[in-house]
């Protein structure tokens, strides 16, 4: 009789199959919560620039090596955009001695300028200080 029972419940249809169907994948950053296989959802940062400018130039490499380094403050998700301020008057005027000038796209689109990064620091502080920017 106890053999009868033990068949009876194991054939019973089990409600695990729902629970192991295949289910989009989320993580959170600091815009938004973002599906993985969305390309909407990456942080951006803007970086004000012109031709010939080694401090610039400078940052930028520190930028590109520093969105390679791994951890857990990642910024494989971050989008880098160098804008040339000789492009656009509204830029040169707003931007011509300061350069360059660091900025982040906030949720609603606006842009946040960031505190200055000197180009001479190590590719792991600027690493850590974009992390904390982005996150604020």
């Amino acid at each position: 009789m106890a053999i009868a029972t033990i068949a009876a419940v194991a054939t019973k249809p089990s409600p695990l199959p729902l629970l192991t169907r295949k289910r989009p994948k989320w993580f959170l950053t600091p815009l938004a919560f973002c599906s993985s296989s969305s390309s909407a959802c990456r942080r951006k940062l803007i970086l004000y620039s012109k031709p010939g400018c080694c401090l610039c130039d400078g940052l930028k490499e520190k930028l590109q090596a520093a969105f390679l380094l791994s951890g857990p403050h990642s910024l494989h998700d971050v989008d880098l955009q160098v804008r040339d301020i000789t492009s656009n008057p509204e830029w040169e005027r707003a931007y011509q001695y300061e350069i360059p000038v660091l900025a982040k796209v906030l949720s609603n689109g606006t842009e946040e300028t960031l505190p200055r990064i000197s180009p001479r620091l190590g590719v792991e502080l600027v690493h850590k200080k974009i992390a904390a920017a982005l996150i604020q």
